[in-house]
């Protein structure tokens, strides 16, 4: 059975590695803020949150055998992902080329407790703290660059098995044993 086949034959085992991968990585992200020590910043935050909804729509879509419902997800996750992925490369543009005050305005909380919705939205996507500072690399990219690495591979995992569903390649029968 060739890798796109797999699309086909088993979504709902995609869709739920997909949620496992997002699991995985929010577990790490956590290992890193809580025993390593390292401090998100504003940015590193809406990235969790993005990943937190992609593995949740993603887990929820395994749950059901229902081709629409793993369409509905499948869309969802490419919009999550790709926004999750914008943030990362602001995040790491913001690394690659920093500003002269390298300051990304203020703490997310106090943001969130001091400001209306409608103006802290804007103001969380500028960040807090040093957003530029690279604590981390491996394999020589930084926590942001990898993050947007795994947004784009869960937006194109997303948008193959959109197509593969929406050409009808997944029939129900094979479902029920996906």
């Amino acid at each position: 059975m060739g890798f796109l086949n797999w699309f086909e034959v088993a979504p709902r085992r995609v869709l739920a590695l997909v949620a496992l991968a997002c699991v995985a990585m929010l577990a790490f992200g956590l290992y890193l803020q809580h025993v390593v020590g390292l401090e998100p910043c504003p940015m590193c935050i809406v990235q969790r949150y993005a990943l937190v909804l992609v593995a949740l729509v993603a887990g929820i879509a395994a749950a059901f055998k229902a081709r629409g419902a793993q369409l509905a997800g499948a869309g969802l996750m490419v919009l999550l992902a790709g926004f999750g992925a914008f943030v990362a490369a602001r995040q790491s543009w913001l690394q690659w080329y920093p500003p002269e005050i390298a300051s990304c305005g203020r703490d997310f909380y106090g943001m969130i407790e001091t400001f209306p919705l409608k103006r802290a939205i804007p103001m969380i996507f500028k960040g807090s703290g040093d957003c530029t500072k690279i604590d981390w690399t491996f394999l020589g990219g930084s926590i942001a660059n990898w993050s947007f690495v795994w947004f784009v591979v869960f937006a194109v995992v997303a948008l193959v098995l959109l197509a593969r569903l929406l050409r009808g390649g997944a029939a129900p029968s094979r479902l029920s044993h996906a």
